[in-house]
């Protein structure tokens, strides 16, 4: 599966953007799907993730302000980022897995997009 990331920018404290991922070469209905980032000199770090069933996994530094949706007719999986702080500054990835188990760890996911630029301004 190829995944391609759009939608990020330069925003304002407070602000929201929503970021998208659009799946191709696989149904995306095979896949549990992740949101990931990495800050300048910071590791890869997990956002959130979507199962195959639509149960949602978030990181603790987002909950209750990011929301991921999946639509598989359309192959796309969002990021609704909302409120967001200077600390949500990265680049953020989307990723796929096949594996049922451990939606967390990068190293769990199988396939990569690349990534899209969010600077959040203070």
């Amino acid at each position: 599966v190829q995944l391609q990331a759009c939608g990020g920018g330069l925003v304002q404290a407070g602000a929201s953007l929503r970021l998208s991922c659009k799946a191709s070469g696989r149904t995306l209905s095979d896949y549990h799907m992740g949101w990931f980032r990495q800050a300048p000199g910071k590791e890869r770090e997990f956002v959130a993730a979507i199962s195959r069933d639509g149960t949602t996994y978030y990181a603790d530094s987002v909950k209750g302000r990011f929301t991921i949706s999946r639509d598989n007719a359309r192959s796309t999986v969002d990021l609704q980022t909302n409120s967001l702080k200077p600390e949500d500054t990265a680049v953020y990835f989307c990723a796929a897995k096949i594996g049922s188990y451990r939606m967390r760890p990068r190293e769990a996911y199988d396939y990569w997009g690349q990534g899209t630029e969010v600077t959040v301004s203070s």
